[in-house]
């Protein structure tokens, strides 16, 4: 048996807010959410949990639902992108002062040393 391959589509913004518009119009003329939500995502051209995932976002954004906005989203992701960027530089970092504390000998700078060849001159 063949296994599926996942697929991705991005849906641009517009796209989405016009899916979840018209999901909230249309909520009025069927029994649930759900048939409301796979008679739109038909149309739309995506899945059911696609548009229930936009609609739910669309919710906590407004206010109506608790979780991250799409705001929050954003700022947690950049905030990750810096954690993960320092935490490289301080690696960096740390093997290079591993490396110059090998190289250098113990208790004498390169400042001190070129002070004292010039006294000893």
């Amino acid at each position: 048996m063949e296994a599926k391959k996942k697929t991705s589509k991005r849906y641009s913004a517009e796209v989405r807010e016009r899916a979840v518009r018209l999901l909230r119009e249309a909520l009025k003329d069927h029994d649930s959410e759900w048939a409301a939500i796979q008679s739109i995502a038909s149309k739309i051209g995506c899945t059911g949990e696609t548009l229930r995932g936009w609609l739910r976002q669309s919710e906590r954004d407004g206010g109506e639902r608790d979780g991250m906005t799409t705001e929050d989203r954003a700022r947690m992701k950049a905030l990750e992108r810096e954690v993960r960027e320092l935490k490289q530089a301080n690696e960096i970092l740390r093997k290079a002062s591993a490396y110059f504390a090998q190289v250098r000998p113990a208790g004498r700078s390169s400042t001190a040393r070129s002070a004292n060849d010039c006294l000893h001159r």
